[in-house]
């Protein structure tokens, strides 16, 4: 790998890369604790658009693999490296280019931070939408990269729906603008839609554009306390069928809120097993309307307590514990998350479902979900250094996508399929669409060198 770092010095200033083995540790693999990686020949951190051209055209030139990676924050290896292979980080493409208010749209780099930009949108009355628990750290760049939600991705949608345009450098080291700025556009196909979610695999993001929106009206919630996880999704399915729209509907079991707790003693697990969270942010007599349906929703399914937060400390404490839910059952062991996805009629079943794996592969399970959209996060937990809870762990894990595909759902709502999905991703699309994606990935990056080995792609010297 000489001459490709050779040439990486020639066509780049000397700070971009990094050799010194105890630095690249800290980009070898994301927060996926399961899944493999390898060991990069060398990472590189470029900060404009041609400096990312100039690698990808040195990779090519070399026959070298090339991993993109955000802020690291992903949950399925996606950004895992690859051993001999290059790690491209676009932890230094921070600037913030343009917000309009007029055009309601943002130009960033890949390397801006979730909340960073919302910060910024938020000073001239306009909001990013898109909010993974991640959004402190994660980056726009990583948010596209899987097609990233969060928690009001219920009402206002997920990445895709905010990207208008990207510039990206495809596997062929061509840099490209996709996509448009104006309000609506159908000349030709959707390929800045085709890069959100590729995770790496069909070009390296060099530039985003985003739609905003104005700053919405402050936010009304709703707690509800349940005894069983079963009862809190008969009461996400009456949210639905009351035809209400929440901006907000997440669900914490009793092993999130303990792990919270012994954390950051919040005081949250004495009172219920499962507290389901609900919020309306629509205005005046339209949201007290919506707020007395969730709560008549979730009294109406078995909640042993119901009420609208008038302390908006409280309120936010909450969503506070919701969102520090994983951080702290890593606290406790490796964790395995779950991404499934599965429509909101059969949100009980599916809980009902992983309870059962969970008694029956003897393996702690808690569930963490953006319940409003059917978005559930099973967070399996095993006892460091323990191989037989690890493979009983996988089996679950496996089981739980299994009946996902069976009710009608998806292996994957937010965090991408990367290296732990492959197997799921195969059994729900099929041999036929995977044939059709696989046409696309060739078409885009024919030397195989973006990413190989994740989502559906071949690994490294494979044909």
């Amino acid at each position: 790998m000489r001459a490709l770092v050779d040439d990486l010095r020639r066509d780049l200033p000397a700070d971009r890369l990094l050799l010194d083995p105890d630095l690249v540790t800290g980009f070898v693999h994301d927060e996926a604790e399961w899944a493999p990686h390898g060991t990069p020949c060398v990472v590189v951190r470029p900060r404009t658009a041609d400096e990312v051209q100039a690698v990808v055209l040195a990779c090519v030139r070399h026959g070298v693999p090339l991993v993109p990676r955000g802020a690291g924050t992903g949950l399925s290896g996606g950004a895992n490296a690859i051993d001999g292979g290059v790690v491209l980080s676009t932890a230094l493409m921070t600037e913030i280019r343009e917000i309009d208010p007029v055009e309601r749209l943002a130009v960033v780099q890949p390397g801006v931070v979730n909340d960073d930009l919302r910060a910024a949108c938020a000073e001239r009355d306009l909001w990013y939408p898109p909010d993974p628990a991640s959004a402190p750290w994660s980056t726009i760049g990583g948010n596209v990269a899987t097609n990233a939600g969060g928690i009001c991705c219920a009402k206002y949608g997920v990445t895709r729906d905010y990207v208008l345009a990207l510039e990206v450098v495809t596997g062929t080291g061509e840099l490209v603008r996709l996509g448009r700025r104006t309000a609506k556009g159908v000349a030709g196909y959707d390929l800045a839609g085709l890069m959100v979610g590729s995770e790496g695999t069909l070009g390296v993001v060099t530039e985003v554009t985003v739609r905003l929106r104005p700053r919405r009206e402050p936010e009304h919630t709703v707690a509800g306390y349940f005894s069983s996880i079963v009862d809190a999704g008969r009461a996400v399915t009456a949210v639905g069928a009351a035809g209400l729209t929440p901006s907000a509907l997440e669900l914490i079991d009793r092993h999130c809120l303990s792990a919270v707790d012994r954390w950051k003693n919040m005081g949250l697990s004495a009172d219920a097993d499962v507290v389901l969270l609900g919020r309306t942010d629509a205005p005046g007599a339209a949201g007290e309307r919506e707020v007395e349906a969730m709560l008549a929703c979730f009294e109406g399914a078995g909640a042993t307590w119901a009420a609208r937060s008038t302390d908006q400390e409280e309120a936010d404490a909450l969503f506070a514990a919701r969102r520090l839910a994983y951080p702290a059952l890593e606290r406790l062991g490796p964790v395995l998350t779950e991404d499934v996805c599965v429509p909101r009629a059969a949100v009980p079943e599916m809980l009902a479902r992983i309870e059962k794996t969970a008694a029956e592969s003897d393996t702690l399970i808690a569930n963490i979900a953006h319940a409003g959209d059917g978005n559930l996060h099973p967070l399996l937990i095993t006892p460091p250094g323990d191989e037989d809870a690890r493979r009983r762990a996988q089996a679950a894990f496996d089981r739980i996508i299994a009946d996902a595909i069976d009710l009608g759902g998806t292996v994957t709502g937010e965090h991408g399929v990367g290296l732990l999905k492959r197997d799921g991703l195969r059994a729900e699309l099929g041999p036929a669409v995977l044939d059709l994606h696989r046409a696309v990935k060739d078409a885009l990056d024919p030397h195989g060198i973006l990413n190989p080995g994740k989502v559906f792609s071949r690994a490294p010297g494979a044909r």
